[in-house]
């Protein structure tokens, strides 16, 4: 099965070029009408999965929150399976210029006045130098990353243990895991406890409140239907000033300038970038890419796994202590490699809930863009939109794609990886300074899978209780059983 994310001449040929169906409706009208449906009527998923029903297509035109006013132009051509949606990806037909978090951009006052690199393309110079300067960061770190990371899980293990204690069945994992992850990044680019700096304990509570003001337009917070309209003026029609986060804002911002002396001479010294201007992009890295994902990507994989019961447990306590035991007890990343049922559990959890669920891209060009059954022309200046789950969930790719299979990746199932894009990119690809793929993709991957060794080594088996976030899942550890027999519950 080709996985092309566009066709050439010869390869359009062989399915039927078709014109792209759906509409926007009626100017003004249109996109509020499909922002209702997208946020109350319908939700998310259901909004794409009925108009991929109507339009018998998963390339077809649609209108994307928020819209009116925030978004100029909400309309968008959506890719929504796994053969289409790697157009992308591909740089040079698809501009990534100002379109990070959709067809909208909040203010650059929310981040010292600054484009930081999520908002570059790939062809502007200071994409260049920063994606270069992220991935110095991230080498020079890289023997650091299993053994701090390590440390971070021992307290949040503890934490979790004392909660379960104190309120048998009722330990709230996101919150212990977010002080855990904001700990983590700072002292992985400051080289300090964020409790010796101003910032105390409450990294996490400014950062949520600055990604919240920013991502507020593409949020919904599930309240009572007869206060959707109240919410949906507040959150979708007019974009949160930046005055409301601005000196929680300074604090981190002071807190990360004053902690990273020696990266920001580097950013100053080695790659030419303003000091400000490397220090925003740092904390953009930091607490938007990096944060964030942890904030979102390991709830999922905790909730996943959890739910996965305990025969998948027990294979892989069992994989885990055995590939410990043979490696002396040390946790490497040679150890990390032979983990292939451990490392597949972390694909599955990236493949049925991404952390970023949207991509958007701008066609350069006019160009040809094939699905399964079908090649459609997107025009020059048409904003290409992909929601990631769906991709993902590919049922001619992927067997059973709504369920959780832990084995989907061992052996065999390597071939699939292609299929993974959850990075802005296909798994099987690296970041480079000319795309837009995660630069610390292989982190991300990295530190989910210390996550259940970590747990794995401690515990025989668990059980969670699962709910919805605005943004991500929501887990409650019920019980914790330890390598010992013992239960905390």
């Amino acid at each position: 099965m080709s996985a092309n994310s566009s066709s050439s001449s010869s390869s359009s040929a062989k399915l039927p070029l078709k014109p792209i169906p759906g509409n926007y409706g009626l100017p003004f009208v249109g996109p509020i009408k499909d922002r209702r449906d997208y946020f109350y009527n319908q939700g998310q998923e259901m909004f794409f999965r009925t108009r991929i029903e109507k339009h018998q297509s998963t390339v077809f035109r649609t209108n994307m929150p928020p819209g009116p006013f925030i978004s100029s132009n909400p309309r968008v051509v959506t890719v929504l399976d796994a053969i289409s949606f790697p157009i992308l990806f591909d740089t040079s037909k698809v501009e990534n210029l100002n379109v990070f978090e959709g067809t909208y951009m909040p203010s650059t006052s929310f981040t010292g006045g600054y484009r930081v690199c999520a908002y570059l393309d790939p062809s502007e110079p200071n994409h260049t130098l920063l994606k270069r300067w992220f991935f110095s960061l991230l080498a020079a770190r890289h023997h650091s990353f299993i053994p701090l990371f390590r440390n971070s899980l021992s307290e949040l293990f503890v934490n979790l243990e004392d909660k379960l204690s104190d309120k048998p069945g009722e330990a709230y994992f996101n919150t212990i895991s977010e002080q855990m992850s904001f700990n983590f990044v700072f002292r992985l680019f400051c080289d300090r406890n964020p409790s010796d700096t101003k910032l105390g304990s409450d990294g996490p509570n400014l950062l949520d409140t600055w990604l919240f003001v920013q991502l507020a337009p593409l949020m919904t917070l599930g309240l009572s239907k007869w206060l959707n309209g109240l919410e949906d003026l507040l959150l979708h029609t007019f974009p949160l000033p930046s005055f409301l986060v601005k000196s929680g804002y300074k604090k981190l911002y002071g807190a990360f300038y004053e902690s990273t002396k020696p990266v920001l001479d580097e950013a100053v010294e080695v790659f030419g970038l303003k000091r400000d201007e490397a220090c925003h992009n740092l904390l953009y890295m930091a607490g938007f890419n990096t944060y964030a994902g942890m904030k979102t990507a390991f709830p999922s994989l905790i909730k996943w796994v959890g739910l996965a019961g305990e025969k998948l447990h027990q294979q892989l306590a069992d994989e885990i202590r055995t590939v410990v035991r043979d490696e002396g007890g040390k946790i490497t990343l040679s150890a990390l490699n032979k983990m292939t049922l451990t490392k597949s559990v972390v694909y599955e959890a990236l493949r049925i809930e991404p952390p970023v669920p949207y991509q958007y891209g701008k066609a350069k060009e006019d160009l040809v863009v094939e699905s399964h059954d079908a090649a459609f022309e997107i025009k020059k200046g048409e904003m290409i939109f992909g929601y990631q789950p769906l991709a993902t969930k590919d049922p001619k790719i992927f067997d059973n794609p709504e369920e959780f299979v832990g084995h989907r990746f061992v052996g065999e199932g390597e071939k699939l990886l292609k299929y993974l894009y959850w990075s802005n990119g296909r798994e099987t690809e690296d970041p480079t300074v000319d795309n837009k793929q995660c630069p610390g993709k292989d982190l991300v991957m990295l530190l989910s899978r210390v996550m259940l060794v970590e747990l794995f080594i401690r515990y025989d088996t668990f059980t969670v209780e699962a709910g919805r976030l605005p943004l991500g899942s929501s887990v409650t550890f019920k019980s914790l059983t330890n390598a010992t027999g013992s239960t905390g519950s």
